[in-house]
């Protein structure tokens, strides 16, 4: 039994079908499918029916896949584990949903370079569910996501529970106040990210727990963008107090609302059985030291 053959079989079952999984695997479709018929040969029991287009593991090839799955688990994990004796440089790969990666892990991989000069890092932006899933393929060693996580083959680890800010132009009429709650903003047009983005989200059951229908009149796929239609003065929003930055005071102005006070939680994931390197425990102490400055500064500003 050779180990591309369980590589094989787990994409099979995976993909549900032969031909996505030799593209996935990067080898031609009947090498795959020999070396599948090989397998089966080898454990004397058929894997998979043959469904048309459709590969569907039998009860057999349900209960071969989590060994499988262990043992090229296990085979990376050795490989990973042996890297970190060697001593040599070590890379990583990091995620983060975009409403955190400018804002948190940028500034924190440019002090690795200075503080772990041997520790390298790659970084990875993408929405909330895709990280997990990356993580779960062993694509990324860690990410800094918003709850919730559900899947339970990742661990998750609090990292900072944040304010939602409104955020306002500098000349709005509402940007003196000292008190704001939801019913002065029920005249207001509002400036959302698109409805993939779990801060969206996020605001949405906020409103609508304060049984608010907010009138959303522009839609942005970054946050930068947002801050310029609030700017402009042609809507208001919500942000996370970490995407405050210094430069907005010349244009924004970030106020708390008053009563129940929106928030969110940030996490960093990883995979619970994949082994975690020297690099991922350097670059986590590194994060978690940077928060922790952050939140006793008061959370004001960039951490």
């Amino acid at each position: 039994m050779e180990l591309h053959q369980l590589r094989y079989f787990v994409a099979v079952a995976e993909t549900e079908n032969f031909t996505r999984a030799a593209t996935r695997c990067n080898v031609s479709q009947p090498s795959l499918s020999q070396q599948i018929i090989n397998l089966e040969n080898e454990v004397r029991h058929k894997l998979f029916h043959r469904l048309g287009r459709k590969a569907v593991p039998t009860e057999a090839g349900v209960a071969f896949l989590e060994r499988a799955r262990r043992i090229l688990l296990e085979v990376e994990n050795a490989a990973k584990e042996l890297g970190d004796q060697s001593g040599l440089g070590r890379r990583i790969t990091v995620g983060a949903v975009q409403t955190v990666m400018p804002y948190l892990l940028i500034d924190l991989i440019a002090r690795c370079r200075e503080t772990h000069p041997n520790l390298l890092v790659d970084a990875h932006e993408d929405f909330r569910n895709d990280l997990v899933h990356a993580i779960v393929e062993g694509e990324l060693d860690l990410a800094v996501v918003p709850l919730p996580v559900k899947d339970h083959r990742v661990s998750v680890e609090p990292l900072l529970t944040e304010p939602l800010l409104l955020v306002v132009g500098k000349n709005h009429p509402i940007a003196s106040r000292s008190e704001i709650s939801i019913s002065d903003l029920s005249g207001e047009t509002f400036v959302s990210l698109g409805d993939s983005s779990t801060l969206a989200a996020q605001i949405r059951t906020f409103f609508g727990d304060q049984k608010f229908q907010p009138r959303i009149g522009f839609r942005c796929a970054q946050i930068a963008t947002l801050k310029l239609f609030v700017a402009a003065g042609l809507g208001i929003s919500l942000l996370p107090q970490l995407a405050r930055l210094p430069d907005d005071r010349d244009s924004l102005v970030y106020l708390r609302l008053t009563g129940s006070v929106p928030t969110r939680d940030l996490v960093v994931i990883r995979h619970l059985q994949r082994y975690q390197s020297r690099g991922a425990e350097q670059f986590l102490a590194v994060l978690r030291e940077h928060v922790s400055r952050y939140l006793q500064a008061g959370g004001g500003g960039s951490p």
